[in-house]
């Protein structure tokens, strides 16, 4: 039995008010396995993978925080999608829908979708597989979500990665009703240690102003505006769609620059044009760019920071703009590692369930603040090398869609594999109602930031 850490259940309880699930694209060569034979195969593997052989197990009134248990495949975890008419925009169409569903990671955290067949994926003539593993946020962040579908997709069952080291739990598993009350036993202790290390976070925070009025920390990260895409409605009321573009590495790779800094370059051309041509100019524009922390001392499956970056349109050069977003992530990375940015999450960590779980419900969803952290979403994950197969056949690339919510309502993935970087797009339709004139000025916006780089070296 494993006690579930504050930010996991965060991701769990959230859940339960917004959809907020890992959805992975890896498209395939079709093998030309049948489902039955692909069914036996994930079954087989997943119960060599930790992460994959584990569920939450809730207690009455959240007097504890939830613990993971084991448990075995269910036959359900894997869906296999017929198509009317199995092609690329099909598997784009359904699997819109797929991202305003949830797993509950209290039945089973995870579940494969599969399509065969597919005639017109990018990445080679023939047809392919299709396959999206969807999993609760409360089991993985986008790292570790990554290192569990290479251990599932890798020819030697991912040997090494964290996912698969055996990380069993072996340790006795406590009846609810004595769990319950070792939890009621706690809970005087966890209101001290909060009021302790709420102090603690006041002073860090103190401490923290202190050194940004000298200069000796990078300023907190700017406020935005809202614009259209971040007014849609309630995130229950979502209408998802997802586009890929998929493109050879070595166009985003561009001398002093990450693919992530091209990445949000090029968001940043895109989203302006868009916004200007739906009547909306805007004078800033920012992003909000997830970035793993590297703390080994944290135990959580949820290990990362959201960072505000300004995308800085008002720079007519796109290599210098580009300059200045690698500049504004460096300065929010260096602020977001500061160790006493750590203050707040010790807070967290020893919150009681029950207050925490409250908190979560009472949050308001619905509601768009004045000032926003960014206008949208880029994530930006590098999954490895393209050694991965399912069914005997070889990747092509890989994708993913990061969560939209009250105020996001358009998201970008930043997925590398091997050769190709793929950038998702994920949009509520009621914010972005015709996706396909972003999808375009996008991919113009990565060949022209690409061109300028060429230009420059020419």
């Amino acid at each position: 039995m494993s006690t579930v850490a504050a930010q996991d259940a965060t991701m769990y309880w959230l859940s339960g008010r917004t959809r907020n699930d890992l959805f992975m694209l890896y498209c395939f060569n079709d093998s030309g396995r049948s489902g039955a034979q692909l069914c036996e195969f994930v079954e087989r593997r997943s119960a060599d993978i930790a992460d994959l052989s584990v569920r939450l197990r809730a207690l009455p009134a959240d007097l504890d925080y939830p613990t993971w248990i084991r448990c075995e495949f269910r036959a359900e975890q894997f869906v296999e999608h017929f198509l009317p008419e199995p092609d690329w925009p099909s598997v784009c169409a359904v699997l819109g829908k797929l991202l305003g569903t949830g797993v509950d990671a209290a039945v089973r955290p995870w579940r494969l979708h599969v399509f065969r067949g597919v005639i017109g994926a990018p990445g080679a003539a023939g047809p392919a597989m299709v396959v999206v593993l969807q999993m609760s946020h409360a089991l993985a962040d986008g790292r570790r979500g990554a290192e569990i579908a290479r251990a599932l997709f890798s020819e030697d069952g991912g040997v090494g990665a964290p996912s698969s080291r055996g990380r069993r739990l072996d340790v006795a598993v406590y009846p609810i009703n004595v769990h319950s009350v070792l939890g009621l036993l706690r809970m005087p202790i966890q209101f001290a240690r909060t009021a302790i290390r709420g102090y603690q976070a006041f002073r860090a925070q103190q401490e923290l102003a202190e050194l940004t009025t000298a200069g000796r920390l990078p300023g907190p990260g700017p406020e935005f505006t809202p614009s259209l895409v971040n007014r849609g409605g309630s995130p229950d009321r979502h209408a998802h769609q997802v586009r890929m573009i998929v493109c050879d590495a070595e166009r985003l790779r561009i001398s002093g620059q990450t693919v992530t800094v091209v990445a949000l370059t090029a968001v940043s051309i895109a989203l302006d044009r868009y916004l200007t041509a739906r009547g909306e100019r805007v004078d800033r524009l920012g992003a909000q760019v997830p970035m793993a922390l590297s703390d080994n001392r944290i135990t959580a499956r949820n290990n990362y920071r959201s960072l505000g970056v300004d995308l800085f349109i008002d720079e007519p050069d796109l290599l210098a703009r580009a300059d200045k977003i690698a500049t504004a992530l460096t300065d929010r990375r260096t602020r977001a590692q500061h160790p006493l940015l750590t203050a707040q999450d010790r807070v967290t960590a020893v919150t009681p369930a029950a207050l925490l779980r409250r908190d979560i419900e009472r949050y308001p969803l619905d509601t768009v603040p004045d000032s926003i952290a960014g206008h949208t979403v880029v994530s930006s994950v590098h999954r490895g090398p393209a050694d991965l197969t399912f069914g005997g056949a070889p990747v092509r690339f890989t994708g993913g869609f990061p969560a939209i919510g009250s105020v996001m309502h358009l998201a970008h993935g930043v997925h590398g594999l091997g050769d190709t970087v793929t950038v998702s797009i994920h949009a509520d339709t009621a914010a972005l109602p015709d996706i396909d004139i972003y999808a375009d000025l996008l991919r113009a916006a990565l060949n022209e930031v690409s061109d300028c780089a060429t230009d420059e070296l020419g």
